[in-house]
């Protein structure tokens, strides 16, 4: 058998990339391998380890690319990691605009700020499979991509994989995301890779009805209630959202047409709707951020926009995390001053908490998990961490209006559950209003009692 890659105790040279145990692992043709295991246990680290990213110790990984007549690892191995779908770091990049536009057959020419999460990520993987590499990385491939794209993606692999000389190698937080033609699981448990096991061996790991335990939940329904007039304001006795006949376009593209919307607080709303039919352009009136909401009648918060309102008077009410939000993090700085920005609604601005806001930083750290990661770099954090601690940041100004933009991206099952028992007892408090989107049903907590779904224009 042909080992397309082969580790054998394996340890990175520089210790802050060591798992902790060496590594012996094969890749061999013929082979579809899922790397699993739970948030920050280790699986970028293998994967660094496993595209040559970082040196080793003693022997180097060991490459057999043939039929490939191209030496360069960096030809023959071609890494696309879900991060990449979010634009660019060149200072161009605004997290609010993932307009929607074209099929892929027309969007070669077209600004990358016009598509959707899913229609980008398409536009790569296709842009990489051109390259024919020969080892073909994806970290996560699924995540927030709509059931007909999902489809799609995965069609598309195993069509490339019968056709071309192949090894494909999925990273995946989200396990029942696996697909049939994946034959083999490599497992990482808290820093430890395990022995490679064919798909048969390999059992999905078990999550309880609930993480979130009685102690937590109880202490989030118990916080006191916020100085705002929303908060104090019985359930559907205040309209929080309010739109009428809105018309969206970019060019000749429709993006929303003759939308009504109404939401009163204490609402629990699941937005549905396929890539690039406007979630996204959605949230961005509801959160101040698309211009175009001056020439629509729209209500927030009891303002009328272009009536004088600045967007602080609105953003000061909403908690907000999405994959955008995600991507305009790039700072090095200790994750609880990521969690502090959120008291004001600060990205790319960093200043040290104040003394009197840690208490609450480090309640809603603890709430997800991440306390422990306090003073850790953003940046040093798995991509599943640095989720978690987005959604700390959401949650920490204990807003009226908790915007979810696909908030269990990157996140494994037992940490979905976690966010979900925290929605749930968050929703529990009075006239506290959610809006969130998700492409997976069963990611839905149970307190949704409203849906609207958007169709692509």
């Amino acid at each position: 058998m042909q080992k397309v890659i082969d580790i054998r105790n394996g340890v990175a040279r520089h210790p802050q990339y060591r798992l902790k145990a060496p590594v012996t692992l094969s890749l061999d043709d013929g082979e579809c391998v899922a790397i699993v295991g739970r948030n920050g246990s280790g699986k970028s680290m293998l994967v660094d380890m496993l595209t040559g990213r970082h040196p080793l110790l003693g022997d180097e990984v060991r490459y057999d690319f043939r039929p490939s007549t191209l030496s360069m690892v960096s030809d023959n191995v071609k890494l696309l990691t879900f991060r990449d779908c979010f634009g660019t770091s060149d200072g161009t990049y605004y997290h609010q605009q993932r307009w929607n536009q074209w099929d892929l057959d027309d969007q070669k020419d077209r600004d990358v700020r016009v598509l959707s999460s899913g229609e980008m990520r398409r536009r790569l993987l296709n842009q990489v499979l051109e390259k024919q590499p020969r080892v073909l990385v994806l970290d996560n491939p699924f995540i927030g991509l709509d059931a007909e794209a999902r489809r799609y993606f995965s069609d598309l692999l195993a069509r490339t994989i019968a056709v071309r000389p192949l090894l494909l190698v999925l990273v995946l937080s989200k396990t029942d995301d696996m697909p049939d033609f994946v034959t083999h699981v490599v497992e990482v448990k808290d820093g430890v890779v395990e022995a490679k096991v064919a798909r048969s061996v390999w059992k999905a790991t078990h999550v309880p009805d609930e993480v979130l335990s009685p102690e937590k939940r109880a202490a989030i329904e118990s916080l006191p209630v916020r100085d705002d007039d929303f908060a104090r304001m019985p359930a559907g006795q205040q309209r929080m959202i309010e739109l009428h006949d809105v018309h969206i376009r970019y060019g000749e593209r429709t993006i929303l047409e003759g939308l009504n919307w109404s939401v009163m607080n204490g609402e629990h709303w699941a937005l549905g709707g396929g890539n690039g039919s406007g979630k996204s352009t959605l949230l961005s009136i509801v959160c101040a951020d698309n211009p175009q909401a001056y020439a629509n009648d729209v209500e927030l918060f009891g303002f009328r926009r272009g009536r004088g309102e600045s967007i602080w008077d609105i953003k000061r009410h909403i908690g907000y995390v999405s994959p955008e939000l995600h991507r305009a993090y790039l700072k090095d700085v200790p994750a609880v001053e990521v969690v502090a920005s959120g008291l004001s609604d600060a990205v790319g601005l960093y200043k040290r908490p104040k003394a009197e806001q840690m208490p609450i930083c480090e309640f809603w750290m603890d709430v997800f998990g991440v306390l422990r990661h306090r003073d850790t770099s953003f940046l040093n954090l798995s991509s599943g961490e640095q989720r978690l601690v987005l959604l700390a940041r959401a949650f920490v100004k204990d807003p009226s209006l908790l915007i979810l933009d696909e908030p269990m991206h990157g996140l494994d099952l037992c940490n979905r559950r976690l966010v979900q028992d925290v929605i749930e007892a968050f929703c529990r408090r009075g006239s506290k209003t959610l809006i969130m989107v998700t492409h997976y049903v069963d990611e839905l907590p149970a307190c949704i009692d409203h849906h609207i779904v958007l169709t692509k224009k």
